[in-house]
């Protein structure tokens, strides 16, 4: 079937570079003790591949160009799809641990798939006998997909396709290589010429439009916002020039359930903030061990995921708008940054509200083909030699509320998602909800962020900070609320109350909040909200950043949560997932 690519979905194609391909990934970690016989073969993982081929249409079409550009390209069949193309099988080397299974994600991910085939391909990986926290015997597949083909939508829809909702073990005893579903091979050129001028003219009239309706939250938004100080956006390591082609990847899990711990120190606060001032706090740690720590805010850039599943049948895989929070990355105490998080993410909710996310994706949507696939690469081209930040860093959120997931009978334990990094942003963050499990991948370029396992640490450091500083101010709360008990209970002689005795004189001292919780275990300094440097890591953990492998990871993940909830859906309150995301 002939299917036509957004304006949004083909930006994917038009903005990427060799360097800087737009793929995202998922790195999933398998169980096989849960399997029937206690074990999965790759053959019955291509059994299971093939007897799904059209659940989803990522995995058999591929792209069709229009001659000479002149319009959007089409999805077509594949008509000489191989299936052990796209699903193929390797090894880690001993011992087999965490530190080698980051390192082959991130050369899979670094390299830039075939358009003239189905944009994914998914990997099988044997060999995870030493990562920590996971059973001898599993095995992981990283399966990487093109942003013109998925979205948080139609991500779910590949997920669901691949896995049972019980341990089913496909037969394999008859398995034969298959080319998928029946193909009608490409269409003529001259068929997709004619559609071209009728296309264009339509996706005119719909760009004034939406460019009309919205104009007047624009304003609004404008007038909001006209009094307050447009601050600039900061250049860091992460931020300069030019990324290559090379990918550092890694990542930390924690329990969801510490996320909601710290939420209870203040509730007004979402998990999205949380997440956002732990990443704040890592980004914080690491530039100020490399003396490059900004006095400004680093502003982040979050997805908001604002299509349906009627968008992704009809054909368009990404309807994305964007928020950009400042990260108060200048705020030393972890409270009062999450605080100061949450009313920043607030107040450009606002503004996304005002505009309307929808009428936001107007103009990428409907730009015609011959000015969009030059538009895009020119302003490229022309923020890098002006220098120009369009943000520090993206960071989107993923939330998977299924019953307990199965690939050929092996049960699905862990997710770590990675994302594309482009000129001027060098670094990604993907988080990932799942089972009570919830993680924080990055994805960075390796020139710009050479020891991606201190930066691990500094993620770490980062949430332990927070976490102490929740469950002190909780503290606090109750014996500020015991002692309110105390005083009206306490008996009074001559008729007068506890609460009518005067007080005695007396100075009170209070602790200042400190950067508790540095990856090198610093020396605690007095927090302060200042535009001046804060007190710098120790000289160790400044070393630690000159070498990529100084110091060993931590223990990667908890034990896994029983799963309950048996519904999928995206986050809705915050950044959404499968962006660029």
């Amino acid at each position: 079937m002939l299917r036509q690519l957004s304006g949004m979905d083909s930006l994917f194609l038009y903005a990427e570079s060799h360097r800087a391909p737009l793929e995202v990934g998922c790195l999933q970690i398998y169980d096989p003790s849960t399997a029937p016989r206690g074990e999965v073969r790759f053959k019955e993982i291509l059994a299971t591949f093939q007897d799904r081929l059209d659940r989803a249409d990522v995995f058999t079409q591929k792209l069709v160009e229009v001659p000479l550009s002149l319009d959007h390209p089409y999805w077509v069949e594949d008509e000489e799809f191989d299936l052990e193309y796209h699903v193929r099988h390797i090894s880690l080397p001993r011992p087999g641990d965490w530190r080698q299974l980051m390192a082959q994600i991130a050369r899979l991910q670094a390299r830039q798939l075939d358009h003239s085939k189905p944009l994914w391909m998914a990997h099988i990986i044997e060999g995870l006998d030493k990562v920590e926290g996971i059973p001898e015997g599993c095995f992981a597949m990283f399966m990487k997909v093109h942003h013109a083909a998925i979205d948080g939508v139609t991500g779910q829809n590949v997920q669901a396709a691949m896995h049972d909702m019980k341990p089913y073990q496909a037969d394999a005893s008859n398995y034969q290589p298959s080319s998928g579903l029946a193909q009608d091979g490409d269409p003529p050129a001259w068929n997709l010429l004619a559609r071209a001028p009728f296309n264009t003219a339509w996706k005119t009239t719909k760009l004034g439009l939406g460019l009309m309706r919205a104009l007047p939250g624009a304003i609004q938004a404008g007038i909001a916002t006209r009094k307050k100080t447009q601050r600039a956006i900061p250049k860091t390591v992460f931020n300069d020039g030019r990324v290559s082609p090379n990918r550092v990847i890694d990542g930390c899990f924690f329990e969801l359930d510490d996320f909601k711990q710290i939420r209870a120190a203040a509730p007004e606060v979402k998990i999205n903030d949380i997440v956002l001032a732990v990443i704040s706090g890592a980004m914080r740690y690491y530039l100020d061990a490399r003396d490059g720590l900004p006095e400004e805010s680093l502003l982040a850039a979050c997805p908001i995921n604002v299509g349906t599943e009627d968008d992704a049948n009809s054909g368009r895989a990404n309807l994305l708008s964007i928020m950009t929070p400042r990260l108060h990355t200048e705020i030393a105490d972890p409270m009062e940054r999450l605080l100061t998080i949450h009313a920043a993410t607030d107040e450009t909710k606002d503004v996304v509200r005002k505009i309307g996310t929808r009428t936001m994706t107007e103009i990428p949507m409907n730009l015609p083909a011959p000015i969009a696939k030059n538009l895009y690469p020119l302003l490229s081209a022309l923020a890098l030699r002006s220098e120009s930040i369009p943000y520090n860093t993206m960071i989107t959120n993923v939330i998977v509320k299924h019953a307990p997931l199965y690939l050929s009978g092996a049960r699905l334990i862990r997710v770590l998602a990675t994302g594309p990094i482009i000129d001027q942003s060098g670094i990604f963050h993907a988080v990932f909800s799942f089972d009570g499990v919830l993680s924080i991948g990055f994805t960075a370029c390796r020139e710009m962020l050479p020891d991606p396992e201190f930066y691990t640490e500094c993620i770490r450091g980062s949430f332990d900070d927070l976490k102490k500083a929740a469950a002190g101010k909780k503290r606090k709360a109750k014996k500020k609320t015991s002692r309110k008990k105390a005083k009206s209970k306490k008996p009074a002689a001559d008729g007068v109350t506890a609460e009518s005795k005067p007080k005695k004189a007396g100075k009170t001292t209070r602790k200042k909040a400190s950067d508790k919780s540095k990856p090198e275990r610093t020396k605690k300094t007095a927090s302060k909200k200042t535009a001046s440097k804060p007190t710098p890591v120790t000289d160790a953990a400044k070393k630690a950043t000159k070498t990529p492998a100084r110091k060993k990871p931590s223990a990667r993940s908890p034990k896994a949560t029983p799963i309950d909830d048996a519904a999928a859906k995206t986050a809705g309150d915050g950044p959404a997932a499968g962006q660029a995301g």
